[in-house]
């Protein structure tokens, strides 16, 4: 039966605005309130003609896997990532132009705005001109970078960039950006929209915790939503969560967050929908609800979505949002069944997890992966193993390291980065009153920071600092040298700046393992620091209190973690708040009108920001010289065509991995090492070391950051046993050489490459160059036992075949060393969605092995995206052959967004068995 859209009138004050009703199609209440967005996203793409019907159906019936258009309304990110999507847009530009074709129709269609917030560093801490120092700092290294972004939004229609040193994009999204519901104008009036987008950060999803419907995306993918294409969505599964009764005293939100996190990714959500439901979710606050769904990708959901509720509402208010948008949420929400409510039915889930709030306890996360949570009274014990495994020793207590000029000594498992950072944790009132306290009462007891502990405070937002300040908190965080650092994402994002040199002299020279505890989202290997090789994830409380023990190795919940000034013991029960203490902390500080003032400015950069600026062009003048900004490469030799498909014969695996690769393992994120390609071309660039910035901000240089592809200090390589860092062997030579060198020289003889992988290859961030870098490498396939969504998506996008080995099969059953060659025959025929194929291994003593596999090209958008090499060939060849406006399905609209907020004008692309299977109960506590 056909699914007619239906035209309704909302029920405003002085506005008429109409909405596209999905209250009255049959089955509406059992579908997750997720779903229920993209069905509104359907229903609207068929009231303009398009034929949506086979997909309305599928979502209506929840045929999983099915092949879903969704047009988000906008796009959102970060300097990085969305640097690298502007690079490539700019380069589009060039490449149409001398095609013949018209460059100034090369262009976003959607709103797009950029953050720049992840090229800060720590370079100054413990001091209060700290945040002065590495603002000039991140202008001094990045001020080319960020007048490219400038040229973007002047050059560039709808593109908004806010400038350096304003916060992280997640809490100002959270805080200010996202608008829950959108209108259009269109030739009847007002059109009402649920608020979507995608992001080019895989913490997109900590928008879902305010009811916008948004997830990660690599810049890629991102890139092809700018130019009016559509996310090609296999229709998820979606696992609901239930949740009951309350956090017991002395835990806090970050402890619930990481529980969540381990046991998610341990039940296996990657490439599904979450969403929470029940009573208990009266007992999580917004900021409560966005920092689990900013964990998103590090247990693998493509959305983490929480209903528009009184609790959405109440922080609405609490962040100054006019009341005109707060009165069209809740009736747009109510009318179209959006709406929670204690007496809403549960949705139809395809799982259902419990989780129990009283059940959750204090913890860690750590060393190295953000699930590897441990109940804060174990952290000490399981250090020790910890310690064996990265050092290869047992523990020696001890053994004490002197340090040149000092008067103390380090030992293993020396606290030497406590950072309060990451959107996760500081967008939560709940744990920056938490943190603030623990300070207050730790300085009226005389307690110290240890001396080698590098301290750093930077808040997510301007919000935050200022209401530390009103709360009468800031004042001790300084004494223990948690003074504000600056404004964006700097220490887990690799961004924590030098150590003191004589540290890193002791570290170094007797192999100490040193360790970080930062209230961030990432602890990957070698992401933090070079010198931290084992890092852990808790709640800013914690973070300020091992600051204060110093170590891993002392157990908080039993020993002292200090001496009072009075010469007594201080121990944990006698700094931390209690629940009544940090509520009324909260209630105190927290304000509209403190939100309204600190975004007033939002996108005013000042002086410096200013003095960037230069004039509109249609072409980007790229400076041959830079080290920074390049002109992509992707568009050379293109055919106006693509290629037909072809077999792939002859690979050589240039590496072999394990279990849980990240993309940092893949493009890393950190500071670059002498000793590296990318540190190489850099020095015979004249670019001295103190100038080498970061892996990160260099992306925007392609021959740095292909350079940086398995460049990771601690990436194992099977090839190469018992080796650590980014080599290999050239084969069939057998020789040892970096992968950088070795991809060249196979390059040079036209011999393609493969990687071969284990399970949820490329976890992690959302990082278009850990695809684009293989993929500039010669790198063909990647063959792995299950991949992570957003990478496997950059993959397609770049025309790398992802392939899974069927269940069962590994390198280690497969018996492969490195040595071996793959081919991937009859391509052309079985090329399809989720099509199989068998590959062909040829051993060096000349037996051959037939090893099935599923090519993991999950809709046939992908499948047209890989014949065409890639996403950005398939833009170049339409915009050269006139078919770039094909996608636009209706008339050129302008989304209008709050009474009083941020402007964006620009012509809109698109924002874009019957029953359900059966319930699954699953008992997470």
């Amino acid at each position: 039966m056909k699914t007619q859209p239906r035209f309704k009138q909302l029920p405003l004050a002085n506005r008429a605005v109409r909405y596209v009703s999905i209250a009255d199609v049959k089955g509406v209440e059992q579908l997750p309130f997720s779903l229920r967005i993209l069905l509104e996203n359907l229903l609207r793409q068929a009231s303009r003609g398009v034929d949506t019907q086979a997909e309305i159906d599928a979502v209506l019936a929840r045929r999983v896997g099915s092949g879903i258009s969704f047009y988000p309304v906008r796009v959102y990110g970060q300097d990085i990532l969305g640097q690298v999507m502007l690079v490539d847009m700019a380069g589009i530009r060039d490449a149409v132009a001398e095609a013949g074709g018209d460059a100034s129709r090369v262009g976003p269609k959607v709103p797009v705005d950029v953050i720049i917030d992840h090229s800060l560093q720590v370079d100054s801490w413990a001091t209060p001109n700290a945040r002065r120092i590495n603002l000039e700092r991140e202008y001094e290294r990045n001020g080319e970078r960020f007048a490219f972004l400038r040229w973007c939004s002047s050059s560039f229609e709808g593109v908004r960039i806010v400038p350096p040193g304003k916060g992280i994009m997640h809490q100002i999204h959270l805080e200010y950006i996202g608008k829950v519901v959108w209108t259009e104008k269109t030739a009847d009036g007002e059109l009402a929209i649920p608020d979507t987008c995608v992001g080019t950060d895989s913490h997109t999803p900590m928008i879902n915790g305010l009811g916008v419907l948004g997830w990660g995306v690599g810049g890629i993918e991102a890139e092809a939503v700018m130019v009016g294409k559509p996310v090609a969505l296999a229709l998820p599964e979606v696992v609901g969560m239930e949740v009951k009764g309350r956090l017991r005293e002395g835990v806090l939100p970050t402890d619930l967050v990481l529980a969540i996190t381990q046991r998610m990714r341990s039940m296996g959500v990657v490439g599904k929908f979450v969403e929470f439901f029940g009573n208990g979710l009266d007992a999580l606050s917004l900021g409560d609800r966005g920092m689990i769904a900013n964990m998103a990708p590090e247990y693998g959901a493509t959305a983490v979505y929480f209903p528009i509720d009184h609790r959405t509402m109440d922080y609405l208010r609490m962040t100054g949002r006019e009341e005109e948008q707060l009165e069209l949420i809740e009736a747009y929400a109510k009318a179209q069944k959006l709406w929670r409510h204690a007496d809403t039915p549960a949705p139809h889930f395809d799982t259902v997890v419990t989780l129990d709030l009283d059940e959750i306890r204090p913890c860690l996360a750590g060393p190295r992966n953000p699930e590897d949570r441990l109940d804060l009274e174990t952290v000490p014990t399981a250090f020790l193993q910890h310690h064996q495994e990265i050092a290869g020793r047992p523990l020696d207590p001890a053994r004490a390291v002197a340090v040149r000029g000092e008067d103390f000594t380090l030992r293993d498992g020396a606290v030497l980065i406590a950072a309060i950072t990451s959107c996760t944790n500081t967008a939560n009132p709940v744990n920056m009153m938490a943190a603030g306290l623990v300070a207050k009462k730790a300085v009226a007891l005389g307690l110290k920071t240890q001396p080698w502990v590098k301290t750093s405070l930077v808040p997510g937002s301007h919000v935050t600092a200022a209401v530390l300040e009103k709360a009468g908190l800031q004042g001790a965080l300084d004494t223990l040298g948690f003074n504000i650092a600056g404004f964006g994402c700097t220490t887990c994002n690799g961004g924590s700046g030098p150590l003191p040199e004589p540290l890193v002299e002791a570290i170094e020279k007797e192999k100490l393992v040193g360790t970080a505890v930062l209230s961030g989202n990432r602890n990957f290997e070698g992401r933090i620091h070079p010198n931290v090789r084992a890092a852990y994830l808790g709640s800013p409380a914690l973070v300020v209190v091992y600051a204060l023990t110093g170590s891993l190795t002392v157990d908080v919940t039993r020993e002292a973690i200090g001496t009072g000034s009075n010469g007594q013991p201080v121990y944990l029960r006698d700094v931390w708040p209690t629940a009544r203490e940090i509520e009324l902390a909260v209630e105190g500080a927290y304000e509209p009108e403190i939100f309204r003032e600190k975004y007033a400015d939002l996108f005013d950069g000042g002086e410096a920001w200013d003095a960037l600026a230069g004039e509109r062009s249609e072409r980007f003048p790229w400076q041959a010289t830079s080290t920074y900004v390049r002109r992509p490469p992707y568009f050379e030799n293109l055919s106006r065509e693509a290629a037909p498909v072809s077999d792939i014969t002859g690979m050589r695996p240039l590496v072999i991995l394990g279990d849980s690769v990240t993309t940092d393992h893949i493009s890393p994120s950190g500071a670059i090492s002498l000793g590296t390609p990318a540190a190489d071309f850099l020095l015979s660039k004249s670019i001295e070391k103190r100038d080498f910035n970061n892996y990160t901000t260099r992306r925007g240089n392609h021959d740095v950051a292909v350079r940086a592809t398995f460049a990771n200090i601690r990436l194992r390589n099977r090839i190469v046993p018992g080796v650590e860092g980014g080599v290999t062997r050239l084969m069939p030579e057998g020789t040892q050489m970096r992968v950088f060198e070795a991809a060249e020289e196979y390059l040079k003889r036209d011999v393609p490459l493969a990687i071969i992988a284990g399970k949820n290859y490329g976890c992690g961030s959302s990082r278009d160059w850990a695809a684009k870098g293989v993929a500039l490498l010669g790198v063909k396939a990647v063959i792995a036992e299950s991949f992570e969504r957003i990478h496997r998506t950059n993959l397609v996008g770049m025309g790398v075949l992802p392939l899974q080995f069927d269940a069962g099969t590994t390198v280690e059953s497969l018996g492969l060393d490195g040595s071996e060659t793959i081919d991937i025959l009859s391509l052309a025929q079985h090329l399809d969605v989720s099509g199989r194929i068998e590959a062909i291994v040829r051993r060096t003593d000349g037996s051959t092995l037939i090893v099935p596999l599923t090519i993991r090209l999950d809709t046939g958008e992908d499948v047209e995206y890989w014949r065409h090499g890639g996403i950005l060939p398939l833009v170049w060849r339409d915009y050269v052959s006139g078919k770039s406006e094909d996608h636009v399905s209706h008339s050129a609209k302008r989304l209008q967004p709050e009474a009083g907020g941020p402007q964006h004008e620009l012509p809109d692309a698109m924002p874009g068995s019957d029953v359900p299977s059966a319930t699954q109960g699953v008992t997470l506590g």
